[in-house]
């Protein structure tokens, strides 16, 4: 075997390795800003909720997209997150390795949420994660 040949394989293994650094960090960094986000509870408001409502229109509009930004927003409901993480999930898995990665939520009181117009979320969701990403890609590179 060549000393090329091996740093070829070895340049591959290390990309490969890298990729799944990237998408693991996403994954955790876009799963803890879904756990953070707040669900709607009428019973906090000052004034009654409309007819039917029901919380986690919020955590149902986290999105991911490679390359481009999401636009618009969902018209799904989410409480638990599970659905919004695992739109994650399929996304990452279906984009190429190296490049840009977005999560975004496209509501439009998705800002005032993150500047604590919650009492459930006074200190924002994505903030926060922000704090956290060092630890988090330090995690992913472990494994």
């Amino acid at each position: 075997m060549s000393f090329a040949l091996d740093l070829s394989k070895f340049a591959a293994k290390a990309k490969d390795n890298m990729d799944a650094v990237v998408r693991k960090t996403v994954l955790d960094i876009g799963a803890r800003i879904v756990e953070k986000s707040p669900v709607g509870d009428a019973t906090l408001w000052q004034s009654p909720p409309p007819p039917g409502y029901v919380g986690g229109r919020f955590r149902a509009n986290w999105q991911y997209a490679f390359a481009s930004v999401p636009v618009g927003d969902l018209p799904d409901i989410d409480p638990t997150g599970a659905m919004s993480i695992s739109r994650i999930s399929t996304g990452l898995n279906s984009a190429p390795g190296a490049g840009i990665h977005y999560l975004c939520n496209n509501l439009p009181y998705a800002k005032r949420l993150e500047d604590g117009w919650s009492s459930q979320a006074p200190a924002g969701m994505v903030g926060l994660t922000v704090l956290e990403f060092q630890a988090v890609v330090k995690k992913a590179a472990g494994k």
